[in-house]
């Protein structure tokens, strides 16, 4: 699957994508804002993740600017885990930019690219958090139309690893579809 926007091109990664996958991620100031990545992140961990099969319920994408293809970082949506609340077909976003790209915007149009393909496939509802040291991400989801929900909660990090504070947002894409706001 592949999307479009206005810089970016958010398409699957291919088994020889990891080294820009690695060049992108090996910076311990982009893992430690992940729950799922390990630190340190090794070149066989991109290896590892640009091989897995895509679903394409749950779509990763690699996002990539438009103009000339680089990869700058990735984005996708997987199930959330009954425990955590899912169960009624929601899912959690996910997504690191390089470093480099930082504070150009590329995250929140990935976001807002991302959430047009979860409405094509059907999702009802895409929750996210940041840690609670992160505020960046947090301008992120709210840009992207994410709305914080009021929780905190402590979830683990691999790349910390240890649990942190995140905080929680939400996005209900059937009311806003229906011209209601975005609940919480």
């Amino acid at each position: 699957m592949f999307h479009r926007s206005e810089r970016l091109l958010l398409r699957p990664p291919w088994p020889e994508d990891w080294q820009a996958v690695f060049a992108g991620i090996a910076d311990e100031g982009v893992v430690r804002n992940m729950a799922s990545a390990p630190w340190p992140y090794a070149q066989d961990d991109a290896r590892e993740w640009c091989a897995q099969p895509q679903d394409p319920y749950a779509p990763r994408f690699l996002v990539t600017l438009a103009d000339s293809g680089e990869v700058i970082g990735c984005i996708g949506f997987d199930p959330l885990p009954v425990e955590d609340g899912g169960g009624d077909r929601t899912m959690e976003l996910g997504y690191w930019i390089a470093r480099k790209h930082w504070g150009r915007g590329y995250a929140s149009e990935a976001a807002r690219a991302v959430i047009e393909v979860a409405r094509a496939c059907g999702h009802p509802r895409i929750v996210a958090s940041h840690f609670i040291d992160n505020p960046a991400s947090g301008r992120v989801l709210r840009k992207a139309g994410f709305l914080p929900t009021g929780r905190i909660e402590l979830r683990h990090s691999r790349g910390r690893g240890y649990e942190a504070q995140t905080v929680c947002y939400a996005l209900d894409l059937e009311e806003v579809d229906q011209g209601m706001p975005a609940a919480a």
